[in-house]
């Protein structure tokens, strides 16, 4: 049954502020999306979002630890559509508060929030990918605070150096699941209707992040092709939509605009 429908891509944290960028902007590119979420009302949010949009389906589920990373893997095989990628956008949230002022256990906090579900989820829907995709494609999405300290967010910081690391290793295990695995690091906090009255000038909006995860996603090759691990992004680097993925139309893409589809000039090494 699953080989007569076309394969769909899952969104970690669909209802979020940046998951549901990519949401909108994997169903402006045509591709169906399954966009997972523990917050079935914000679930149901996004829904009512793109009413018009048949390519989109939710489902309330967490991979919150190893438990329930598993119980998610479990329904996303018995579903009809087949994967053809993951974009992992979840996020915890952000608390204010200097290192030195709170005891050790709030990092520790910190770390099972911010990071550890992002191995759960990629322990259990990696092996998914390879069993389902011709080249599975895994994407996470990191925030400004993983290269350099923010101020007065170091828990967030700390959890957000070790979640890029933590890419970098999975980056170079993947390949022998046949899943070409990278992390899209923003360089900046995004803009939404909601935040925009304090938004500062620089910041990307949710759909440019959500256009340039789809870029790397439709982007051409396969596993352990020696393709760059960590691809940031800012305001600068925004792509125009791409109307289905590239991994089905690359030549016809680059021939129509010159670039690949990362956005790089033809030719030009990744």
């Amino acid at each position: 049954m699953s080989g007569t429908l076309a394969p769909e891509v899952l969104v970690l944290g669909g209802s979020g502020r940046v998951g549901s960028g990519v949401v909108a902007a994997l169903l402006e590119a045509g591709s169906p999306v399954l966009a997972v979420g523990r917050d079935q009302q914000k679930l149901e949010a996004l829904a009512e979002a793109h009413a018009d949009e048949p390519g989109l389906e939710i489902l309330a589920g967490s991979v919150a630890d190893d438990r329930s990373a598993a119980r998610l893997a479990e329904a996303i095989v018995r579903r009809p559509r087949p994967l053809r990628a993951v974009v992992d956008a979840i996020a915890g949230p952000r608390r204010s508060a200097r290192l030195l002022d709170r005891p050790v256990a709030t990092l520790r906090r910190s770390l099972d929030q911010d990071l550890l579900p992002h191995l759960a989820a990629a322990r259990h829907l990696l092996p998914v990918l390879q069993a389902q995709a011709r080249v599975g494609r895994y994407l996470l999405v990191g925030g400004p605070n993983a290269r350099c300290g923010w101020a007065g967010y170091g828990h967030a910081s700390v959890a957000g150096a070790a979640t890029r690391m933590l890419a970098q290793v999975l980056h170079e295990e993947a390949p022998a699941l046949g899943v070409r695995l990278q992390m899209l690091s923003i360089d900046a906090p995004v803009w939404t209707a909601e935040n925009a009255p304090r938004a500062c000038a620089g910041w990307p909006s949710v759909l440019g992040v959500g256009r340039a995860a789809v870029s790397l996603l439709a982007r051409e090759g396969k596993a352990g092709d020696g393709g760059v691990c960590v691809v940031p992004y800012g305001p600068g680097d925004a792509s125009p939509p791409l109307r289905m993925l590239a991994w089905d139309y690359g030549d016809a893409l680059r021939d129509a605009c010159g670039r690949d589809p990362a956005g790089h000039d033809a030719g030009q090494a990744a």
